[in-house]
């Protein structure tokens, strides 16, 4: 009876998780929905009426990356300028010396590390972006999602015209809420979901819209062992400061006596008789 009762509880668990799943799934889906009501009027535009409704989807991608408030903008401009700097290095090292240079403009930017459990449908994992705190005009603090490999994260195998159009049109770098960071999530996944359909694939589980949603919505931890000091951005010099050339110090030579009464060894020497010789 025991295993019976085990079997049932842990069959309720997993119908739980996937309805979990599917009303997040609805959630994220509502979003668009919402975005693309209060863009009827350019959506059933002359120019988007003449496009397929693939290419219709890429426009409505576009929208939603570009409707950009100026924090958003000022955010991104600052980390394009700095990545600049940052390119020959390794992904870790990039994002930490992007790190650096934000705070010392002024912003207060962090590393983030976001971890998450196995549910039904959505396996375990964790991730690293950054994320920028600021305060609003309403005096509330709220999240910048930074992200250095954004479009990677969309890549699926065999992907059809229309999903790749869509595809070219996710940024490399992403810099946003995360409320657009939904919206494009929900958009590019039943994108990807179509096109692997199309092609007879599998919809793996980490190209589904809540295993892509826990990267960045996760808890996740504020990396702070580093101590970067936080300087006004406005009196921040973006030029650096010259370094003087490091000259090494002058070594004098060591004296050596050269007498050899004063030497340890020849004063033993000098203590032993030699034989006559015959």
């Amino acid at each position: 009876m025991r295993g019976g009762e085990q079997k049932e509880g842990k069959e309720e668990e997993e119908e739980e998780e996937e309805e979990e799943e599917e009303e997040e799934e609805e959630r994220l889906c509502k979003l668009v929905d919402d975005f693309l009501e209060s863009e009827a009027v350019h959506i059933s535009s002359p120019s988007a009426d003449s496009c397929h409704p693939e290419d219709e989807t890429s426009l409505i991608l576009k929208r939603i990356i570009g409707s950009s408030t100026k924090a958003e903008k000022d955010a991104y401009e600052s980390v394009m300028r700095h990545l600049r700097y940052c390119g020959g290095e390794g992904r870790y090292s990039q994002k930490k010396g992007l790190v650096l240079r934000m705070r010392m403009e002024g912003y207060d930017v962090s590393l983030c590390r976001s971890s998450w459990v196995c549910s039904t449908g959505c396996p375990g994992g964790d991730y690293e972006y950054i994320d920028i705190v600021w305060v609003n005009e309403a005096q509330h603090p709220e999240r910048l999602i930074v992200d250095i490999d954004f479009r990677s994260q969309f890549e699926i195998a065999r992907p059809t015209t229309a999903y790749t159009q869509l595809y070219n049109n996710l940024p490399s770098v992403f810099v946003g809420t995360e409320q657009k960071l939904n919206k494009v999530i929900s958009l590019a996944c039943s994108a990807a979901k179509k096109s692997l359909t199309e092609s007879g694939l599998h919809i793996p589980p980490w190209r589904k819209a809540c295993y892509l949603q826990s990267k960045w919505s996760s808890s996740c931890q504020r990396l702070t062992t580093v101590a970067i000091p936080i300087f006004s951005r406005e009196n921040f010099d973006r030029t650096p400061p010259k370094i003087s050339s490091w000259v090494p110090p002058k070594l004098m030579p060591r004296k050596r006596q050269m007498g050899f009464q004063e030497a340890g060894l020849s004063k033993e020497f000098s203590s032993l008789r030699c034989p006559p010789v015959a």
